[in-house]
């Protein structure tokens, strides 16, 4: 039975941190599923469209490498209820913090009572990109900041073109 892994998040933009992430969660299953939650209420800088295209450009070859099959998708409902609609049995958590681990240890557990079969792996974010966030990167990207330290090389194009518009 393969083992598939559910990673959930905006990824609005996807950075260092995400692929981070990514990287350690391609060793601990046959397959991963990465799931951009689409709220209608919150207005994200790329489309749906490219967030995807990003995620397989830059996921799918640590994918690749790992022996992994890397599948991109997007859900409106809860995560747990898509991770379930796509065979997950693994519920891919990233860690930056201690205040992450207090939010993450309750939604774990909520997730558990709803789908028991359902496991969350926490992963802690390697020294280096703990200080990452997306909110950060588009800000630092709005103002004209550099973000390459902070982003994959094909996201920090992304972001320029995005903010010359």
């Amino acid at each position: 039975m393969p083992r598939i892994a559910f990673y959930p998040g905006s990824f609005d933009p996807i950075t260092n941190g995400h692929l981070d992430v990514v990287r350690h969660s391609v060793s601990l299953c046959d397959k991963l599923v990465v799931a951009i939650g689409v709220h209608p209420g919150k207005k994200p800088l790329f489309s749906t469209e490219e967030r995807l295209k990003m995620l397989y450009d830059v996921c799918g070859p640590v994918a690749a490498k790992a022996g992994c099959v890397l599948e991109a998708v997007t859900f409106d409902d809860l995560s747990v209820t898509s991770a379930r609609k796509h065979g997950a049995t693994i519920m891919i958590r990233g860690l930056r913090d201690g205040s992450d681990l207090d939010y993450e240890m309750q939604l774990a557990g909520m997730n558990e009572a709803m789908a028991p079969e359902v496991h969350t792996v926490f992963l802690p974010a390697s020294p280096m990109v703990r200080p990452i966030t997306a909110t950060l990167v588009r800000q630092i990207a709005g103002m004209g900041g550099d973000v390459s330290a902070f982003v994959p090389p094909i996201v920090a194009a992304q972001l320029k073109t995005k903010f010359a518009e």
